[in-house]
């Protein structure tokens, strides 16, 4: 995505993980400032992400949700992949919004 060009519904990218997995990423469902969906493919292997948002008095609280899904070989990769997932989302999360925090925004 060029610097200047933000989010939309529809755009198409490909992610870096931190495993070396290099899923292909596209938006799904976007309605700033409430509900970001993205979906992601790898091989044999779908994830989809949510995150809807809601102001509260100190800040903001994020809703997750999401699945990992595998077809053939790739259903217990997935399966163990979809187990984990949650902990990693969580951390990114945390991460975000400590990232927030400190640009006072």
């Amino acid at each position: 995505m060029p610097a200047d060009e933000g989010p939309h519904l529809g755009q198409r990218w490909q992610e870096t993980t931190t495993v070396g997995v290099r899923p292909r990423m596209e938006i799904v469902e976007m309605d700033p400032p409430h509900v970001w969906t993205e979906q992601g493919w790898w091989h044999g292997i779908e994830a989809t992400l949510s995150l809807r948002f809601a102001r509260t008095p100190r800040g903001c609280r994020v809703e997750i949700s999401g699945d990992v899904a595998g077809r053939g070989p790739w259903a217990v990769p997935a399966a163990v992949a979809g187990r984990l997932a949650g902990i990693a989302v969580a951390a990114d999360v945390r991460k975000a919004g400590r990232i927030l925090q400190q640009q006072g925004t």
